[in-house]
């Protein structure tokens, strides 16, 4: 059953008692940092806590396990207007501990992927098209490479400015501690498309093994 006449009931009280000021801000707010993160729940207000900023101190990116899957994805999109609209300065790409996606495979649970679609004929229509469906839906084993392979991503694309530093860590849900996984910094400009991640990353088995304490 759907809650949307609750939620516009809320609303009207909230607009009536005026209660968004304390949120308004200039219509295009320079941002320090732009923040992708996974969509757990927990996770937005769990960072700003952590992290010591302010709402207006971020722009917070959120999908599943904070992954960069493609290079034109809307993801790097987004990361690369933040940049170019709002002037932040570094890029954030932090996964947490116990993720939902962590060895998440669409094939070992393909009763909750069917169940959005009539029949089998509809899995091999996608299948026609080109896509795999399995490979798209599947997470990740380890958070640390994950983040790292989404680190990485976003540094090689052609767009994506010299000057801006890109950081990869994990967040702890039960304690808000952060491990870092790699931590950016400023690199030589781009030949082409074909440049290499530079970065100073921590080893990750000693970041497995933090992860595992």
């Amino acid at each position: 059953m759907s809650i949307l006449r609750e939620i516009l009931a809320h609303n009207r009280m909230f607009v009536q008692k005026k209660q968004a000021l304390p949120f308004q801000t200039t219509r295009y707010l320079e941002t320090k940092i732009v923040i992708l993160t996974c969509m757990d729940t927990q996770i937005p207000e769990l960072l700003h806590k952590a992290l010591g900023i302010r709402n207006e101190d971020a722009t917070v990116i959120q999908n599943a396990g904070a992954v960069v899957s493609h290079p034109s994805g809307s993801i790097l999109r987004n990361i690369l207007l933040a940049i170019c609209k709002l002037k932040a300065k570094e890029v954030y790409v932090i996964g947490h501990h116990e993720c939902g996606l962590a060895n998440f495979r669409s094939a070992d649970d393909s009763e909750s992927v069917r169940q959005f679609v009539d029949s089998d004929p509809y899995m091999q229509t996608l299948t026609d098209a080109g896509i795999d469906l399995d490979g798209w839906l599947t997470g990740f084993s380890s958070i640390e490479e994950s983040i790292a392979n989404s680190v990485s991503m976003i540094r090689s694309h052609p767009l994506f400015p010299e000057s801006v530093l890109v950081h990869g860590l994990v967040i702890h849900p039960d304690t808000g501690r952060l491990d870092v996984v790699v931590e950016g910094k400023h690199i030589q400009p781009k030949e082409g498309v074909s440049v290499l991640l530079n970065v100073e990353a921590a080893p990750l088995d000693a970041t497995m093994d933090r992860g595992n304490e």
